[in-house]
């Protein structure tokens, strides 16, 4: 099995590498205060250039985006932009008391945010799949308690969006892959 470098297991990696992007591309929106449709282009355009690679063969690196993974990456950024202040309702109303949403680092903010959109608005998508790549995400930047933190957001989240997908018990009434 292959590793993209960033913590993300291969097998249906474009599209774990798609989420990883994406959050990348927004926090460099809310960092630099690029623009959504220079951070689209280029991520698009230029982000995957010279990082293709092959030892033994065996594909290493990070690979071109499929098509479709490439409308995700866009489809994520422009949703998490466009329904910012809808995202934010659901995650500080997931958040235990005491916690803050603006009192979140940016990054482990826009991992909550990009979770939220795809369980929000991508149905397709089953809603532990969602919540397993997010915590993968937050597990590429952080390695203390973030990542639990993401999973416990993102499950109350897919609770209240959800509910018919989610048990009490926490267990998916779906079986299904990436998407």
């Amino acid at each position: 099995m292959n590793r993209n470098g960033c913590g993300l297991v291969a097998g249906s990696e474009s599209t774990s590498i798609a989420r990883l992007i994406a959050v990348q591309g927004l926090y460099e929106m809310e960092i630099a205060g690029a623009a959504i449709d220079d951070v689209v282009l280029f991520h698009l355009e230029n982000r995957w250039a010279g990082q293709l690679g092959e030892e033994d063969g065996v594909q290493t690196g990070v690979r071109a985006l499929a098509k479709s993974d490439r409308k995700k990456f866009s489809a994520i950024v422009r949703g998490v932009t466009q329904d910012r202040g809808r995202l934010d309702e659901l995650i500080s109303g997931a958040l235990t008391d005491g916690q803050e949403i603006d009192r979140l680092d940016v990054i482990l903010r826009i991992i909550m945010r990009a979770g939220a959109f795809e369980m929000f608005s991508l149905p397709r998508v089953p809603a532990r799949v969602v919540i397993n790549e997010y915590v993968d995400v937050a597990n590429a930047f952080y390695d203390e308690g973030e990542p639990a933190l993401v999973n416990g957001v993102l499950d109350r989240i897919g609770r209240i969006l959800r509910p018919a997908e989610l048990d009490p018990n926490g267990s998916s009434s779906q079986e299904s892959g990436n998407d």
